[in-house]
């Protein structure tokens, strides 16, 4: 078993709080984006990939977040409907603001780079009193993403509904989730980061983003298990480590660690992984399922992820997830 537990009478599994914006990606790969004459349109930011990710993989979920009075913003509520996602927590903000835009290039398989417009956007003037209490009262997990800690009146927010979220027994699932465009300087990350990830249950991240985490601590070297036992010392039960084309690492508060695997994969961008990583794992986490098995699915789901255009369309279904598994582990190779 993985050591959490999910309290089985909230009717919602999971509720993501945080970005929402659109994603712009090139459709002529393998050129630098000034040349690039045409893009894909589709639904954007980090935790609105892992609610569409949670949601195609069974789960019931909800989102709580702030989108623009403009087409972006109704495109951004429609989507998250038709993808099973209650958006009752969605709220929009006074005209004026703007929905965030994210520009993606993509050079090669290995070099591509993100483009994020984030000046004025609603998805960070979400204030603490549009976080409803009895909405967060009603599942069994929160996701919240680094992201949205960048800058008030989202900050707070954010800390509102973690208090919530604990008052009403939620289990609480931080994704660092680091992108410089919005945040003002490395200290001012890694206080607020710290800040969230000691009230957090699960903390997830790259090495890099940890690193970031731990500006004001003494230097841990990269030492991940350093980096658990830190966390240990406050709320988390799960800190989950992960080192790009090296696999993941899981720690346990009772000292178990596992080590993820590595799927290999036709690679059409180099992003998007993360996220369906952690929709993968939520789907795994909530079904008590053993670590080495949630790690198994975060890799897989991961390895389809990169092999697709999209981000948040790209999000594999369990069947497609195991399919993988099974095609890789028979010799066959990648196939996503």
């Amino acid at each position: 078993m993985n050591g959490l537990r999910f309290d089985p009478t909230k009717p919602l599994d999971v509720i993501a709080l945080g970005r929402l914006c659109i994603d712009l990606n090139a459709n002529e790969t393998g050129r630098p984006l000034e040349d690039v004459v045409t893009f894909t349109r589709y639904l954007g930011g980090s935790p609105a990939n892992i609610a569409v990710g949670a949601a195609r993989l069974g789960l019931k979920t909800g989102f709580i977040g702030k989108v623009a009075d403009d087409p972006f913003g109704r495109f951004i509520v429609r989507y998250l409907r038709e993808a099973g996602i209650d958006t009752s927590g969605v709220v929009t903000d006074a005209p004026g603001s703007v929905t965030g835009l994210t520009f993606t290039e993509m050079k090669s398989p290995e070099e591509g780079r993100i483009y994020m417009y984030r000046e004025n956007v609603a998805d960070l003037n979400l204030a603490p009193n549009e976080v409803s209490e009895e909405y967060l009262g009603s599942t069994k997990a929160l996701l919240i993403s680094g992201t949205a800690l960048a800058r008030s009146p989202s900050r707070e927010a954010v800390f509102v509904a973690l208090d919530y979220a604990r008052r009403h027994g939620a289990v609480v699932v931080f994704d660092l989730d680091y992108r410089p465009y919005t945040w003002s300087s490395p200290e001012e990350t890694a206080v607020y980061y710290k800040l969230a990830a000691e009230k957090s249950d699960v903390v997830i991240g790259t090495r890099e983003e940890f690193d970031r985490l731990e500006r004001f601590d003494p230097p841990s070297r990269g030492d991940d298990e350093t980096t658990a036992r830190r966390l240990f010392a406050h709320r988390a039960r799960l800190v989950i480590v992960k080192h790009g084309k090296a696999g993941s690492v899981a720690y346990t508060r009772n000292g178990q660690r596992v080590v993820g695997p590595v799927f290999p994969a036709r690679v059409v961008k180099p992003f998007g992984a993360g996220d369906a990583y952690a929709a993968a794992l939520l789907y795994d986490l909530l079904r008590g399922w053993a670590l080495e098995r949630c790690l198994t699915y975060g890799s897989a789901a991961a390895a389809i992820v990169i092999s697709r255009h999209s981000c948040s369309d790209a999000m594999p279904t369990a069947e497609e997830i195991e399919a993988y598994i099974r095609q890789v582990q028979s010799g066959q190779g990648a196939g996503a």
